[in-house]
């Protein structure tokens, strides 16, 4: 199919935005403790308010056509190419789009892409196109206590009775986990072979017999992840995303999503450049020559960042899986999410650790004790790193040790 005139396109999508939302204010930003939270910290009433607001965004525009713009049309998408979605997403800076949440991000561009791209056309049909709309809400269901950064090395269990699969295990870091309506789920389904072989993809409605949800504290106060705990849950066979086995395949592709959208400048996660500055200038600190180097050493690594994601994103196949280069992004905005908190430490001193009412300095602490999680959320800096030395750089792979079948693996 022939694709829309850019500048044609573009036009329509300004168009739109304008009947759906507010333009963006050319104020310069005041910092609150809201807005510098890398992970959220919101009381679950005002989380609630949070999600239906991006909710009806999310609708508008995936009815409009603006959703899933690279995913091809067989598959539930607008077949546009990644152009297009840097040009949606300038047009949409322009405005004051809600501000959005990690489940909101797994729902609609990891597994709503997995589910769009391994599921068959009834899961397409009766669940992908929820989770684009965000008629239902899904989180992911990776992580566990042993395998975080080995995610291959994960021991939740699926065995097959019938039509069903009974699941046990435990899962952990899940993102909105207490607001999803599904999970998409990894596990087990045969230890006889090599660690990424014997893994399945499910999705599990999270308000299933046997499935635990309790919140996990973060010393940022907020409690925004979750434990899950799944005990002799059953699944039918038709929540079954891809082949038995495909799992760390469907996971593969997934996580190159999280990837991107971690790495992308979609969502605001802490605080930016022009928070910096405008700290900066409140405390009559621009005219320090040391200070000045700071602030422009931050603002070149966060063009280089946002250069990458559009170089990134202009390179990838219209349509395709996002591949290793996608690491490169993520590993930038996670050094870049430190870079900035520790600008604005040296900026406000021992200000920082206690609240002394001045505007816009505390609410940094926000920012400070999350940057840390953010180096470990959506793969390590250490597994970005080995993924870019071997698969973009090709260098010689680190030895591996787990080749037997996961069964005869020590600790099994």
């Amino acid at each position: 199919m022939s694709q829309p005139d850019p500048d044609a396109w573009r036009r329509q999508v300004r168009q739109w935005l304008a009947t759906v939302l507010e333009p963006a204010s050319a104020a310069e930003p005041t910092a609150q403790a809201a807005d510098l939270a890398v992970f959220h910290n919101l009381p679950e009433d005002e989380e609630r308010l949070l999600l239906d607001r991006c909710r009806a965004y999310q609708r508008a525009r995936f009815d409009a056509g603006y959703q899933a713009l690279t995913l091809p049309e067989d598959k539930g998408g607008a077949g546009l190419t990644a152009a297009h979605v840097a040009a949606f997403a300038q047009e949409e800076s322009a405005f004051e789009v809600p501000p959005s949440t990690e489940l909101i991000s797994v729902t609609v561009r990891l597994v709503a892409m997995a589910v769009s791209l391994f599921g068959t056309d009834e899961q397409r049909r009766d669940h992908a196109r929820a989770f684009l709309r965000t008629d239902l809400l899904a989180c992911q269901l990776f992580s566990e206590p042993g395998a975080g950064s080995d995610l291959a090395a994960l021991r939740t269990r699926a065995r097959q009775d019938g039509d069903e699969w009974v699941i046990d295990g435990q899962k952990v870091w899940t993102s909105g986990a207490q607001f999803a309506d599904y999970g998409l789920l990894l596990a087990r389904t045969d230890p006889d072979v090599v660690k990424q072989a014997g893994i399945t993809a499910f999705l599990v409605p999270m308000d299933a017999p046997g499935v635990q949800v309790r919140p996990i504290r973060q010393m940022s106060g907020g409690a925004s992840f979750n434990e899950v705990f799944l005990s002799g849950v059953r699944v039918p066979d038709r929540l079954r995303i891809g082949r038995p086995g495909q799992g760390w395949e469907v996971a593969n592709a997934t996580l190159a999503f999280e990837r991107t959208a971690s790495g992308s400048g979609n969502r605001r996660k802490g605080g930016t450049f022009p928070d910096v500055l405008a700290l900066a200038r409140s405390l009559s600190r621009t005219g320090d020559p040391l200070v000045r180097q700071r602030l422009a050493d931050l603002y070149v690594r966060a063009a280089l960042r946002a250069a990458t994601v559009d170089r990134v994103a202009r390179t990838s196949a219209a349509g395709g899986r996002p591949g290793p280069e996608a690491s490169l992004t993520k590993l930038m905005a996670s050094e870049l999410l430190t870079r900035t908190g520790q600008v604005a430490a040296e900026l406000m001193g021992a200000r920082i650790s206690a609240d002394t009412g001045e505007p816009g300095t505390f609410a940094w602490t926000q920012h400070l004790l999350g940057a840390p999680g953010y180096r470990l959320a959506g793969g390590t800096d250490q597994i970005q790193r080995n993924l870019i030395g071997e698969r973009v750089l090709k260098l010689p792979p680190e030895p591996r040790v787990d080749r037997a079948p996961f069964s005869e693996l020590p600790g099994d």
